[in-house]
């Protein structure tokens, strides 16, 4: 058996990135379920509605394609800003509110006595 280090306690899991556990929390999960619906709302509503987009026209080209060869990647590339945005503001915010709690202490979880 190999020696243990004399703080390591056998039960705390490996951390094995710099990701902290709760990245998948609520508001996480809320922001992807938001931008995978305006995501799907775009490629697909659009096609569905096609023939009616069509009847628009817009710089001498119907609506239709302009968002197929333009307006569906041009979404796309701001949900992916958004969601860039929109997280790393989260990380930041939940970054200071780490800072702001005191570390727990060591000697919470050991029995007294």
């Amino acid at each position: 058996m190999p020696p243990q280090q004399p703080n390591a306690r056998p039960s705390d899991p490996e951390m094995a990135g710099p990701f902290p556990p709760d990245l998948h929390d609520v508001r996480h999960l809320k922001l992807k379920a938001a931008l995978l619906l305006l995501w799907a709302l775009v490629s697909f509503g659009a096609t569905y509605f096609a023939r009616d987009l069509q009847a628009l026209v817009i710089g001498g080209w119907p609506l239709g394609y302009w968002i197929a060869a333009q307006g569906a990647v041009l979404v796309f590339i701001g949900i992916v800003v958004v969601y860039g945005w929109a997280m790393n503001r989260l990380e930041r915010s939940d970054g200071q509110a780490s800072q702001q709690q005191p570390p727990p202490s060591p000697f919470a979880d050991r029995p007294h006595g």
